[in-house]
């Protein structure tokens, strides 16, 4: 098949994602509200439905002891001649027996075929009446009859005569179920009536306490909000005890990256500044055709060199890690550092003590730490005459999981004067500016430091006289 008459391919269709969104997790409030209205209805379920049981048998009892007083009631009033015609009551204990078909009814049996019923029980069929024995009772019910479920109870007597006869009676006096379970669904109806009002007023009871306890995270969300817009700087402090870690945190994450930020752009500030002067040179050797441009512009170019080398090492400073979980031992890295400093300066013969905590450590980097002990120990041994003392405390807080840190480098030199130490103090903003009279890289040290949201203390050594570099780690 030629070019002519070649088809041309199908572009490839656009694959579309047809799968639908995921679903928005639910609000923390409409957890704690759907969890509670479970855990409520489940409640209020089991309640009600003990509470009705409890009415129930209640009202069974209730409506056992009714019908034995009506037996009792009746036996009391019940007399048997002298030739064993047993004599009723006129008057029943309640006037519902008088009333036919008003489901409270009243039979006796007896022997000879003895039978007598209350008028509200004639015409009524109580074929499963059984006589008993004298003294046994029972309650039974309810049972299916003829005249609907019925409730009754029984008992068993036997009646003396004059003539020292004995009359066997039995009594029992039958209620039908509606009026019981009409009672009790009068009692299930309000009970549902009162357990649910209960139930919305204490949903509505717990919203509100949900939205008064979350108060506190949307004052934080808020906040947020506020210092993302820049109008504010960081969080606030008035926040419950659950809160302060967590907004502390933040503040100092917020404040960590300001910092950086910061040191960056000092930092390519400092650099331009630096460069300034070495392009300078170079620029005006290239226009005056010197002979030794050659050697000025390698000269140049080496501290162009250096000048970079040195502002990248002020900015890899990492600064003060607020979610940092390792903690670097100082005791093995001070060791290796005064192995190193013993071997340049072994003309000088300098004995390097150590007071070092058993579990002091640094939590950041260990280019960090690196750095600020080389420094310290560094211009110690340089003017030492003789001793040196580096001294590593830990200081644990109350309420903190870091504790804080105190590292101090003393040496038995000269030391510095009062009225210089504020200019040893003060912030190099060139490259290659060194502190006076004392060649350390101070500027790199006091860049670590403040990173570390940490302090730099010049005084004179209280046991050797000489300078001592104090730098104090707030606990995290």
């Amino acid at each position: 098949m030629d070019a002519d008459t070649a088809l041309p391919s199908l572009a490839a269709k656009p694959k579309t994602n047809d799968s639908p969104p995921p679903r928005r997790p639910f609000s923390l409030a409409a957890r704690a509200a759907l969890a509670t209205g479970f855990v409520l209805a489940a409640f209020l379920g089991v309640v009600g439905l003990t509470l009705m049981r409890t009415a129930a048998d209640s009202s069974r009892k209730g409506l056992q002891d009714r019908l034995q007083n009506f037996v009792v009631a009746y036996l009391a009033g019940t007399e048997v001649g002298r030739s064993g015609k047993v004599l009723l009551p006129d008057t029943p204990p309640d006037p519902s027996f008088s009333r036919p078909g008003s489901g409270l009814y009243a039979v006796a049996i007896g022997d000879g075929g003895f039978k007598w019923e209350s008028p509200s029980a004639i015409g009524r069929d109580f074929a499963f009446l059984r006589p008993l024995a004298p003294g046994e009772g029972e309650f039974v019910g309810p049972v299916d009859t003829r005249m609907g479920r019925l409730y009754y109870y029984i008992y068993g007597v036997a009646l003396d005569t004059s003539e020292k006869k004995s009359v066997h009676l039995t009594f029992m006096v039958a209620q039908t179920e509606d009026q019981l379970e009409g009672r009790n669904a009068v009692f299930r109806r309000s009970l549902v009536f009162w357990l649910a009002s209960l139930g919305v007023m204490l949903i509505l009871l717990q919203l509100l306490l949900l939205r008064w306890s979350l108060t506190p995270l949307r004052k934080v969300a808020n906040e947020m909000s506020r210092v993302e817009r820049g109008d504010r700087e960081h969080l606030g402090d008035q926040y419950p005890q659950e809160l302060t870690g967590l907004t502390e945190r933040i503040n100092a994450f917020i404040d960590s990256e300001r910092e950086q930020r910061v040191r960056t752009r000092n930092t390519l500030a400092d650099l331009a500044h630096s460069l300034k002067t070495p392009l300078a040179v170079i620029r005006s050797g290239l226009e005056s055709d010197s002979p030794d441009l050659r050697n000025q512009v390698l000269e140049q170019v080496r501290k162009m060199d250096e000048l970079v080398a040195y502002q990248l090492a002020r900015a890899a400073t990492s600064g003060r890690q607020t979610f940092a979980t390792t903690a670097i031992p100082i005791a093995g890295h001070a060791e290796d550092l005064v192995q190193s400093l013993e071997k340049v300066y072994a003309a000088k013969n300098v004995l390097c003590e150590f007071d070092i905590d058993d579990n002091a450590s640094f939590y950041g980097e260990q280019g960090d730490l690196l750095e600020l002990m080389g420094n310290l120990l560094e211009n110690a041994f340089k003017w030492a005459s003789h001793r040196v003392l580096l001294v590593v405390k830990m200081r644990p807080v109350a309420g903190r999981q870091r504790p804080g840190l105190w590292l101090s480098v003393e040496d038995d030199g000269p030391g510095i004067d009062d009225d210089k130490i504020e200019s040893v103090l003060q912030r190099g903003v060139r490259g290659d500016e060194r502190v006076q009279g004392h060649g350390i890289g101070l500027s790199i040290v006091q860049d670590i430091i403040r990173a570390y949201g940490g302090e730099l203390v010049v005084d004179r050594s209280p046991e050797f006289n000489g300078a001592r570099f104090s730098v104090k780690f707030p606990p995290g």
